[in-house]
Parts: structure tokens; C-alpha cells; sequence
């Protein structure tokens, strides 16, 4: 089977002058924190998403996200409209995370966090402990500083995301493919032994009580020698009360290494050790009607097992898919949706649309994107400024998303009409719609509360 590459991971005075100077003639929409707080919250979507239809069933359907596409617009609203879960692709792993020994630098997942908590999604932590992309310092410890590196990092991890992640791959990939189920070799197994697994998620739990704690590996989707490994593995966790809540299957398939007769099977038995089980990592090299079959069994497997509780595809549109050339997601390069979009979307109950709705086939959707910058700043807040520009065609409305950090609070926007959902503030155009292929429009606000970080703002959804 293919196996996955590394990835790259309050104002005063001054304030309303600067306000007033900014503004000119322009209307303004005064509003209190305590308004923005009041205002029509968002709606969610019908059954006619794969997010929407899986909440139905109780489960979660995610997509593992790059932040540096976060600014594309179609991806993003891809993202935001068919999406419950996210899982960042390399963004939490141990070289984007901790490059240097004690030294955290978090700000990329952070980002792919404070766009999804915006959108009501959840969010996978992947991965805390795995052999690949481990900076090179790892390698090099001895197994007492290892340990001690290890379980800093967990913790660290974990405790930055504390409260934020529902599921965490707390250990990777940690045995060896083919007909031996032995431990594959890593820093971890090699200094540490055996021992290591059961450290890490112990370490994970004191972290983070309340996250839920997964095993995560590859080609143990049917019954074989390596998934039995992993089996023996968690059963003997659970005898013994280490702390394990759920299994992941990676689910990455192709014409040599098919969904397998026994998939539904093989997730029924660790549920039955008393853990969840989760697919993780589902993509389907292929396409048509055959890709769509595969996509169809794969969900209703997943259905069949009740404490099958989500299921995660690697990426969203084939295009920035790890093996690409397979098309092997729900939306091709243009982000249409594929036949296997509509197959797992009928398999989860929900109804598809017609070729002329948003992401379908021929889908006509206007583009627009939006930028941020700074218009005026001061020691309690700042002025920020959206520019909307249009895409090759016109446009006759917009809307952004754009997400504070607290304590920071919108008093006051112009140019546009706000809603309000948690700390997400969503504007829409005004008098300012209506635009020209490659025009460009603006809408402002001022923030009190501070100036950092500075707000996040999403794609630009156009009409």
C-alpha cells in the first residue's frame, strides 16, 4: 500500500478621535460587545452536507486542512460548508510544534484551531508521538533525556490545546507492516522499549482529563498480522487500565490495497474491547462509479458500528491531496463534487443536490477574496480594514468571516452588516455588493482590548 509522505506544518478618548477621522461621511453601526453578543446567531446547514448529515447520525465527517489554505477562498468555503471536524495535515506535529528543544511555536495550528472553533467544528490533535517528522535534536537524545523530551512535549502539547481537542492520535504508526506485528523501529521503541506507548498516553491523560485518547495506524483495516498486533495491544491497555479511549484507522486505499470484506468487522471488534473507533485518514485512489462504491461502503461501515463515531477524509479537493495523481477525495481539482461525494453523502442519509448547487458539477459560484490590514492602532485597540475584491466575473454580494481573540471585542462596523456567532463576527455587503470582475470594495471596525494577536479573517464568500 502507498504510505504517506512528510508534509512540510478597551480605548478611550483617542480612540473615537481616530474614529471619527477614519470614518468621514461614512454610516457607522455603533455596537456594544453586548450587541455584537445578541445578534442573529448563524443557521445550520439542512441534511445536504456531509457535516450536517453526519450530526444526524451522531458522528462527526472532517477533512484534514493545510492552514496555508486557509486563504483560498473556494477551499475555505468548501471547508466551511461541508465540514464538522478538521484535523490539521502537519501542523501539530513534533517539528512544526517544538523545532528546537523547549522552544513551542504554535501559531500555524492555532490558526486552523481558531478557524474551526469559529465554525462550530471539531478538532482533532495528530499527531503527539511518531517516528517521522521528528526535528533532528529528538533523535540524537539518550533514552533519559528522551523520556524526559517525550513526555515534556505531550504535556506541553496537550496542555496549550486543553479543553479544545476532542481526540488526540497520541501515538502514530508504531508498528511494523507485513506478517511479524513486531514494533517498527523509532527513537521511542528503540531506547525507550515497549513501554513508551503506555507512557505517552498516561502522560496524555494527566495533560488533558478530558480529551479522548487514540492509537493510530495504517493497513490495519482488515484482520492481519499488524492490526491483531495493535488488538492484543489495546486489549491488554484495557485490562489493565491504561488509559486508551480510541482506535484510529488511517483508511487509505487503492486498487492494490482495496477497503477490505472484513473492514466492518475488524471496527466492530476493538469496539467491543470497550474503545471508539475512528477513521482517520480515508482517502480512495480512483474514480466514477467504483471510487463512489468504495467511499459508500466505507460510511456505512462506519454507521454500522455504534461506537464508530467519525470519519476523517485526508484533504479536500484531489489537488493538494498527498498522492494527487490518485484522485482520491470528494472534490476534484475545481472543487466540483465527485460521484463519491454524493455516494457518502446518500450513505449518511443526507440528499444530494442538483449539478447547479454550490460545489457542484458546472458550479457557476462567483469568487472574491479578502485581505486585512491595520488602519489605525493604539495602546487599547485598532481600526481594521477589510478590502473585498472581486473575482474574473462580477459579483452582487459577499460575506467574511473574521474571528478575535479574547479579551478583544468589536465596537463598532462600517460598510457592512455584522452577525455575530461566539467570538466569530460575520459581515456581509451592504450598499457595496454589487462588483465589477477584479473591482474592490472595503468595510472597516475598531476593536477594544488590546492589538494582538491580530483577528484572523476567512475566505471571501461571494453571490
Amino acid at each position: 500500500m502507498i504510505r504517506k509522505r512528510s508534509g512540510t506544518r478597551g480605548g478611550g478618548g483617542p480612540a473615537r478621535g481616530r474614529l471619527r477621522a477614519a470614518l468621514g461621511g461614512a454610516t457607522t453601526v455603533l455596537l456594544t460587545a453586548t450587541a455584537l453578543a445578541a445578534l442573529p446567531q448563524t443557521t445550520a446547514h439542512a441534511a445536504d452536507t456531509l457535516g450536517a448529515a453526519a450530526a444526524e447520525k451522531g458522528r462527526y465527517f472532517g477533512a484534514a486542512v493545510a492552514a496555508n489554505h486557509l486563504g483560498e477562498a473556494q477551499y475555505a468555503a468548501t471547508l466551511d460548508r461541508e465540514f464538522n471536524s478538521v484535523t490539521p495535515e502537519n501542523e501539530m506535529k513534533w517539528d512544526a510544534v517544538e523545532p528546537n528543544r523547549g522552544s513551542f511555536s504554535f501559531s500555524r495550528a492555532d490558526q486552523i484551531v481558531h478557524h474551526a472553533q469559529g465554525k462550530g467544528m471539531k478538532v482533532r490533535g495528530h499527531t503527539l508521538v511518531w517516528h517521522s517528522q521528528l526535528p533532528g535534536w529528538v533523535s540524537g537524545l539518550g533514552a533519559t533525556d528522551l523520556r524526559s523530551a517525550m513526555n515534556n512535549h505531550i504535556t506541553q502539547v496537550m496542555t496549550h490545546y486543553k479543553g479544545e481537542i476532542h481526540s488526540w492520535d497520541v501515538v502514530n504508526e508504531a508498528f511494523q507492516d507485513g506478517g511479524s506485528g513486531a514494533r517498527r523501529s523509532s527513537p521511542f521503541q528503540d531506547k525507550l522499549g515497549d513501554g513508551f506507548i503506555e507512557e505517552a498516553f498516561r502522560t496524555a491523560r494527566a495533560a488533558d482529563p478530558n480529551a479522548k485518547l487514540c492509537y493510530n495506524d495504517y493497513n490495519t483495516d482488515g484482520v492481519n498480522a499488524k492490526s491483531n498486533a495493535v488488538y492484543t495491544m489495546v486489549r491488554d491497555f484495557k485490562s489493565r487500565g491504561v488509559p486508551i479511549d480510541c482506535v484510529g484507522f488511517q483508511s487509505h486505499f487503492n486498487p492494490n490495497s482495496p477497503v477490505p470484506s472484513d473492514y466492518r468487522a475488524n471496527l466492530q471488534r476493538f469496539a467491543d474491547l470497550g474503545v471508539d473507533v475512528q477513521i482517520t485518514e480515508l482517502d480512495i485512489e480512483g474514480s466514477g462509479q467504483a471510487q463512489a462504491t468504495n467511499y459508500g461502503n466505507v460510511v456505512r461501515a462506519c454507521l454500522a458500528v455504534t461506537r464508530c463515531t467519525g470519519i476523517t477524509v485526508w484533504g479536500i479537493p484531489d489537488k493538494y491531496s498527498w498522492r494527487s495523481s490518485g484522485t482520491p477525495l470528494l472534490f476534484d481539482d475545481n472543487y466540483n463534487k465527485k460521484p463519491a461525494y454524493d455516494a457518502a453523502l446518500s450513505a449518511l442519509g443526507g440528499t444530494p443536490g442538483d449539478p447547479g448547487d454550490p460545489g457542484g458539477p458546472g458550479d457557476p459560484t462567483a469568487a472574491c477574496t479578502a485581505t486585512y490590514s491595520t488602519a489605525e492602532q493604539w495602546s487599547g485597540g485598532y481600526n481594521g480594514k477589510v478590502t473585498i475584491t472581486a473575482g474574473s466575473s462580477p459579483i452582487t454580494g459577499w460575506s467574511v468571516d473574521v474571528t478575535l481573540a479574547s479579551p478583544q471585542q468589536v465596537v463598532s462596523v462600517w460598510n457592512g452588516s455584522p452577525t455575530s456567532n461566539g467570538n466569530v463576527m460575520t459581515v456581509r455587503s451592504t450598499w457595496n455588493g454589487s462588483l465589477a470582475a477584479g473591482a474592490s470594495t472595503s468595510f472597516g471596525f475598531t476593536v477594544n482590548g488590546g492589538t494582538t494577536p491580530p483577528p484572523q479573517v476567512g475566505a471571501c464568500t461571494a453571490s
